[in-house]
């Protein structure tokens, strides 16, 4: 027989100081564990106007808009939420113009969704109704996932700016990963 070139160590013999020493250690960690532990999980509310509660929709004020309107600078005419996408989320659909002291400036129809990062501003990810088509919106609602307006519009450049003699009734809904319009058109008396 050989023996060990190595003598033999004290710690290869387990006293009953060890185990308990040992059994310390595993309570701290499982108490610990036990402390780090995340909140207790709550039942998903199946509605979307639970979960749309929860998370408000975007500030139509917060976002820069795409329009050219110099000194005078922007405004919000008119604002609607809800969940445009199904995503649970509400989104935020505003009509904004230049401001003018007068007239009607072309309003465009523009749907905000929650930035990605805490603390942005909110995202422009549509552009339903752009100021170059010259249009006036009123009548802003959102409803079953659809975004629907009044779209007032002129036969020809000769009809004042102050009074439209056109108009349209618009719903855009999400299909496909993008917003597709409908419209129904009338001429308005005069």
């Amino acid at each position: 027989m050989q023996t060990a070139a190595v003598p033999e160590l004290a710690h290869t013999h387990a006293r009953p100081v060890h185990w308990l020493a040992t059994a310390a250690a595993m309570a701290a960690v499982v108490a610990l564990a036990g402390w780090l532990q995340p909140g207790t999980a709550k039942a998903s509310q199946g509605a979307a106007g639970a979960r749309a509660a929860a998370a408000p929709a975007p500030d139509a004020a917060a976002v820069v808009y795409p329009l050219q309107c110099g000194t005078v600078g922007t405004q919000v005419a008119a604002r609607a939420t809800g969940d445009l996408d199904g995503d649970g989320s509400p989104e935020t659909v505003a009509v904004v113009h230049c401001r003018a002291g007068s007239g009607t400036p072309p309003s465009g129809v523009y749907v905000l969704t929650r930035p990605a990062l805490k603390g942005a501003p909110p995202r422009l990810v549509a552009t339903l109704a752009d100021p170059r088509e010259r249009l006036g919106v009123s009548g802003l609602a959102v409803r079953d996932g659809a975004v629907t307006a009044t779209l007032l519009g002129y036969s020809s450049s000769d009809v004042p700016r102050c009074c439209p003699d056109q108009e349209q009734k618009a719903k855009w809904r999400w299909q496909g990963g993008k917003f597709v319009r409908s419209t129904q058109s009338q001429a308005l008396g005069t």
